[in-house]
């Protein structure tokens, strides 16, 4: 993940000084590609004018990475010496960033410049998937067209490739996923005979235990950029439904959305839940030690607890995404997660596709990776690696597998940022003690908006 965005995590995707430079680590964490939100459905149309330009096997391959990604890609130059490679670093689309868009836009222009590898967001996937103009081809290389095995891009976490997906082609591949779960204080829950809910109806009804029996408790916060990442997302609410590529569904009276926003009305009136984000400054030295729970990504283990809150080993466990009552279907939401692009006006396609397969599939490097990877041999590499879960107080592998193939399609990546409107209108009247619920309406309004401004065709049903 990648700083910055924690955009809005917080991605954003706010991602403190002293106790509050953990909390930036795990934004970035988070961050790590963050962008928001994940899905377009391919087209059945496999058609691609897809044109390779002359291709020069020894020739030097340019890579733009983020800070983060940076060792990786330096990683794979020491163990691949004949491999002539240039490597350029820059902010990886962190925070809603449009530097590599606009960098792309102006080397269209001026028909030179192009990096042959790039790590980025799902939302630079989205653009750069798409033809600028009639006759034209896309920035990104369709990769399954020769570049990388279908066997290869079957070997993704569930979904997780969606992003990634346009007129029926690959266009990049995923290197990490920010999976929800759901977090507790084992030790906590199991001093005060608290049964781990399974449900939302259950975690609603612990919250206003938890707030009648010790006050001050928390079992989650919705005041983070990207806290709509893990509630509505994960509750299957058509925010940022791409029904087309060109039309974007946003409904949010549907019944996902407004039970979901009652929900957490009601557990924000108890004061189980904090309108104050997790990141925001103060909260971990003020209310750290007093999180009962959290509904949030994955990587929320190791940079929210252990280095925000500081909270000592062996207390902090996952649980599996919860369930609405009568709904056997899990979905879940996702917090981050950034991806690598080929170019396709790359000189030298293999050297690039292999690059970028090394990076995303091999054990060698996701298994040290800061975050969870999204290819799935390689997470279990991940997960076998003692520092990935030495510090919980249960096995984290389980739910972490689970949710990494549970990760709602419904709420697709778009050219813009599914935080800004969480942040701009959500927000403030949250802090200002508007419901949820009542605020639902302008939420609809400021997406159709955005989308309306990035040339989206915007419906509501």
């Amino acid at each position: 993940m990648e700083s910055s965005r924690s955009r809005r995590t917080g991605r954003r995707h706010s991602p403190l000084r002293a106790a509050a430079i953990a909390l930036s680590l795990a934004t970035a964490a988070a961050l790590a590609g963050c962008a928001s939100a994940d899905t377009t459905t391919p087209s059945s149309s496999k058609q691609s004018a897809f044109k390779p330009v002359a291709q020069k096997a020894s020739s030097q391959i340019t890579v733009w990475a983020d800070s983060t990604r940076l060792p990786s890609v330096q990683a794979y130059q020491k163990a691949h010496p004949d491999v002539k490679m240039k490597v350029v670093t820059y902010d990886g689309g962190a925070d809603g960033s449009t530097y590599l868009q606009s960098k792309v836009q102006l080397f269209d222009r001026t028909g030179s410049g192009w990096p042959d590898v790039v790590f980025g967001t799902p939302t630079d996937a989205t653009w750069a998937s798409e033809a600028t103009k009639p006759g034209a081809q896309p920035f990104a290389a369709p990769l399954d067209e020769k570049l990388v095995p279908q066997s290869t891009l079957d070997g993704f976490a569930k979904g997780s490739l969606t992003p990634c997906q346009f007129n029926g082609h690959t266009y990049c591949m995923r290197n990490d996923i920010a999976q929800v779960v759901l977090w507790y204080n084992k030790s906590l829950m199991d001093k005060w005979g608290y049964q781990v809910p399974t449900t939302w109806e259950d975690y609603e009804a612990l919250g206003t235990k938890v707030a009648k029996e010790h006050p001050g408790y928390l079992v989650g916060s919705v005041g983070d950029t990207n806290s709509h990442e893990s509630y509505f997302w994960s509750g299957q609410c058509p925010a940022f439904n791409l029904t087309k590529p060109d039309t974007l569904r946003t409904d949010l009276q549907d019944p996902k959305c407004t039970r979901m926003a009652k929900l957490l009305d009601n557990l924000i009136s108890a004061k189980a839940i904090a309108t104050q984000g997790f990141f925001s400054q103060g909260f971990a030295k003020n209310s750290g030690s007093k999180v009962l729970m959290a509904y949030g990504p994955s990587w929320y283990g190791q940079y929210l607890f252990k280095a925000g809150f500081k909270t000592p080993a062996k207390q902090i466990a996952a649980a599996t995404p919860l369930t609405w009552k009568g709904e056997s279907t899990a979905a879940t939401g996702n917090v981050g997660g950034g991806v690598w692009m080929v170019s396709s006006h790359s000189a030298n396609l293999k050297a690039s596709s292999d690059l970028v397969t090394w990076l995303t599939t091999s054990d060698a490097n996701q298994a040290t990776a800061p975050t969870y990877p999204a290819y799935a041999q390689a997470a279990k590499a991940w997960l076998a690696n003692p520092a990935n879960k030495d510090y919980f107080a249960n096995d984290v592998s389980g739910p972490f597998e689970q949710a990494a193939n549970e990760v709602w399609t419904g709420w697709s990546n778009t050219r813009f940022s599914d935080s800004t409107a969480w942040s701009s209108v959500v927000l403030p009247a949250l802090t200002a003690g508007k419901s949820l619920t009542e605020t639902l309406p302008a939420w609809q309004q400021e997406i159709a908006n955005e989308a309306k401004s990035q040339g989206y065709k915007v419906v509501d049903q």
